[in-house]
């Protein structure tokens, strides 16, 4: 707080990228974690996490005053026009310093408290567990084990404590392998497939022109011996051979082919961080221009190179899933391990694996692969001050290549495209500990799962926002190995990554929102069909007419066309009945349960029958804009559309068999709540209330002419 000199600053403009003319005009407030604008006119409201900030520009000053270009890493840009240029000023220095904090206890996880989660800090903490993952691929076994060697992060710092590593490899074959090794990043097992072919990851060797390891070379004969079934194996360095070749000059480099047998050797040509950075770079400029031509926003998005990018390290885990699914075992590397490699793997084991494929499954890969093996969160994602030449946009480009595996197989994927968007923004939001430090052993140093919430156990109480309607986990290509065809044209670029603001790019309606929608109409309708068809059965039991009739009585169209006229018959009678407002309350024998006409009518109207259409819905009922991203609800008792500030509550209805917790708003949840608490017991007196509603209680015994007028009542209502 000391870094905030003006909380607030009034007569705010915001301005519109695309029409400049209708800025929205309001007030600026700062406060420890968030900028929020606020238009009460205008109904806008943006909040921007102070981690979200990745660059701040002053503008040249205009007659309505002092320009402040806000950019985020979630690509959101902003421009505030502050009245007073001393007012911008003294923002612009808060928001550096606040932005860019010095140490990572001054992060916003620190902070954060939590109103929805578990009051425990520690929950969702243990759901990931290394040796559990492993098991689950069959380790240890007669070729792989698990290796205490690292116990104490001596070997490799970067590296988990446990390790797994093949069964005949020595402690001494470990040791020499990792001071073989950049950062002490010995081979290690990463990925198991079920032909026994094994996935495995490094570092570089510290080659540099001759040099050899007599223990590194056993270790990877090692890693081949442990696959019976193929007599050669795969080293896929992710570089470029150009890019190698200079890291030799240096002491490092790659394998020298003379010393290593039966193994062979790939170059692939994925660029360094350098390079990546520079792309998304023009990337984002081509996005933020105003009125593009066609020409100029193709030739830019081509220029930026970001989608050649995309296909390079889609290509290469697309051979090294080909290899492996074909009984061949490969170890990746790239230069020390922890950026290319752990892209590379996280997709090629997508691709082999459905297990990853799901939304439990992609958070146990990134887990494994970026947090257990060391990606470098703190220098990559720029979350304290840090070197900027340490900065690139690793873990944004495999986001990517996930989403666009998505839309290669999109049956054949759990989660949709908003759990990608929001697992992004987290990453950079420090809002939760998972992804703060750059290691296992910094984590468990700064004590994170003590001190911090976890990203998962917050996505969790959300799962239903993440989950892809159109998944297949049954389909033949979702249980098995995709190998996609990666062609130019397959490749694509982002909007709703990279142009997420832009309301006027995005579809009126989001196909996945709206799909998301009749699921769960029909699921709700399914549910009240089985609670009305159970009472009906109830009923008819007490009576005694769920009797099956003789099969040759039934099939005779002579009796047929007889219990078509009774039923005619039934249907004028019970329609006299109904207006001479009988309300008969039936018991059953057994369990005393009273079937009442006023608790069947209050269940029948807590589903919605139908539900409002996103169609033209732009705000919610208080007033909060619908942007294209902003996930619309509907309340299940209502069938009206509300935000989830609206809809945050969960409660059964009365009118569903299955009486488990579904959406409903804060209006429909008081009116549930306040019936609850009513008392069980009904009125004796007649009701006035249509026989459409359940009670339980105990009562007298009632006459079987009631019996019958109250089950022929329900019969027509349904029937209507």
């Amino acid at each position: 707080m000391e870094f905030i000199t003006r909380p607030k600053i009034e007569n705010v403009r915001l301005l519109n990228r695309f029409n400049s003319k209708k800025p929205s005009i309001g007030t600026l407030y700062l406060t420890a974690t968030h900028l929020i604008f606020s238009d009460p006119a205008g109904k806008r409201e943006p909040w921007i996490l102070h981690q979200h900030i990745s660059a701040l520009e002053k503008q040249p000053l205009t007659t309505t005053g002092a320009p402040l270009l806000i950019r985020c890493k979630t690509f959101q840009t902003v421009t505030f026009v502050i009245p007073k240029e001393k007012d911008c000023q003294e923002l612009y220095k808060s928001l550096q310093k606040l932005s860019n904090p010095e140490d990572l206890t001054d992060m916003y996880a620190f902070t954060y408290k939590s109103a929805s989660l578990s009051p425990s800090v520690t929950a969702g903490w243990d759901q990931f567990d290394l040796h559990t993952e492993y098991a689950r691929m069959g380790i240890p076994n007669g070729f792989w084990k698990a290796s205490a060697v690292n116990r104490d992060y001596e070997v490799c710092p970067t590296y988990p404590r446990m390790i797994h590593v093949p069964a005949a490899s020595q402690s001494s074959v470990l040791f020499g392998s990792a001071k073989f090794r950049s950062r002490g990043r010995l081979p290690v097992l990463s990925y198991l497939h079920h032909n026994m072919a094994a996935m495995c990851r490094c570092s570089q060797p510290l080659a540099g022109f001759s040099a050899r390891c007599m223990e590194d070379e056993q270790m990877l004969q090692d890693i081949l011996l442990a696959n019976k079934d193929s007599s050669f194996m795969y080293v896929v360095d992710t570089r470029p051979r150009i890019n190698a070749m200079v890291n030799r000059a240096s002491g490092k480099g790659y394998e020298n082919e003379d010393f290593y047998t039966n193994i062979k050797f790939k170059f692939i040509g994925i660029e360094n961080i350098h390079v990546m950075r520079n792309s998304l770079q023009k990337l984002l400029e081509v996005c933020e221009l105003k009125n593009p031509s066609m020409e100029n926003f193709l030739s830019g998005i081509d220029s930026s190179n970001w989608l050649r990018h995309i296909k390079a390290v889609l290509d290469t885990s697309y051979f090294i899933a080909k290899v492996v699914s074909d009984g061949v075992s490969v170890l990746v590397h790239c230069s020390d391990g922890w950026d290319r490699t752990a892209q590379t793997c996280s997709l090629a084991s997508m691709m082999l694996d459905p297990y990853y494929r799901t939304l439990k499954g992609l958070e146990v890969l990134i887990e494994k692969e970026w947090l257990a093996f060391g990606h470098k969160f703190i220098h990559r994602c720029g979350l304290i001050n840090v070197d900027p030449r340490e900065v690139s946009p690793i873990f944004t480009q495999f986001i990517d290549c996930v989403w666009q595996l998505t839309q290669l197989y999109p049956c054949a994927f759990q989660f949709n495209e908003r759990f990608l968007l929001e697992l992004h923004d987290h990453v950079y939001s420090c809002q939760f500990g998972n992804f703060l430090g750059n290691c296992e052993k910094d984590r468990l140093g700064m004590k994170l799962p003590e001190r911090t919430y976890s990203l998962w156990s917050f996505m969790r109480t959300r799962m239903t926002d993440y989950i892809n309607p159109l998944y297949l986990p049954n389909h033949t290509i979702t249980k098995g190995v995709i190998l996609p065809d990666f062609d130019a044209q397959r490749i694509k670029f982002w909007r709703g990554m990279y142009n997420r603001y832009e309301n006027g790019v995005h579809p009126r309606e989001p196909v996945s929102e709206v799909l998301c929608a009749v699921k769960d109409h029909t699921v709700s309708l399914k549910d009240n069909i089985v609670f009305l068809e159970t009472k009906l059965a109830t009923l008819k039991r007490i009576l005694g007419k769920a009797e099956t009739p003789p099969a040759d009585e039934s099939d005779s169209p002579s009796n047929s066309l007889e219990n078509h006229e009774n039923d005619l018959e039934s249907r004028d009678k019970l329609k006299l009945d109904r207006k001479s407002k009988r309300r008969p309350i039936l018991i059953k024998d057994d369990s005393f349960d009273i079937i009442s006409s006023t608790l069947l009518t209050d269940a029948a109207d807590s589903v919605a029958v139908d539900w409002m259409s996103f169609r033209n819905i732009k705000q919610c009922v208080c007033d909060y804009p619908f942007e294209h991203f902003s996930r619309k609800y509907h309340c299940w008792r209502c069938g009206v559309v509300y935000c989830i500030r609206c809809i945050d509550k969960q409660t059964p209805l009365p009118g569903h068999d299955s009486q488990r917790p579904v959406p409903v708003c804060k209006g429909c949840y008081k009116i549930l709540k306040a019936g609850s608490s009513e008392p069980a017991t009904p009125s004796r007196s007649p009701s006035k209330d249509p026989p459409l509603n359940i009670l339980n209680s105990r009562m007298g015994e009632v006459s079987p002419t009631q019996l019958a007028h109250s089950i022929q009542d329900l019969e027509v209502q349904l029937a209507e």
